[in-house]
């Protein structure tokens, strides 16, 4: 049973930078496609983007473009959002997702989550 796990969120000032971790277990990292969602509270999870198998065919929503950078470690079945210049906006649970054929911003197409992770950014 493939099993997600994140890590790193925290508080950080506005300006400020954070990496998250998502750790796949009970499967290989490279047969999945990644996603990084998140969500504020009262409002949807949203897409903040997707990594394909390889690394390659990365997709970022425009709110985080520029700002965000996905990464995937398959060798460690580690993936990597890398979160720079964070805004109050940004605060939110973060979560991960993965699966073979998942893309795409509907959270119905996506198979495994983690359990998040909260990023909180102050002024």
């Amino acid at each position: 049973q493939v099993k997600l796990v994140e890590s790193g969120g925290g508080l950080v000032q506005a300006g400020g930078s954070l990496r998250l971790s998502c750790a796949l277990s009970g499967g290989t990292l490279s047969d999945y496609r990644l996603g990084w969602f998140r969500q504020a509270p009262g409002k949807e999870r949203d897409l903040i983007g997707a990594i394909r198998r390889f690394g390659g065919g990365i997709e970022y929503a425009d709110a985080v473009k520029g700002r965000f950078t996905i990464s995937k470690d398959n060798a460690n079945n580690t993936g990597i959002l890398d979160m720079k210049d964070l805004k109050r906006d940004d605060t939110a649970v973060y979560f991960c997702a993965a699966g073979q054929k998942s893309w795409g911003p509907d959270i119905r197409n996506w198979d495994y989550w983690g359990q998040g992770t909260q990023v909180t950014v102050s002024s």
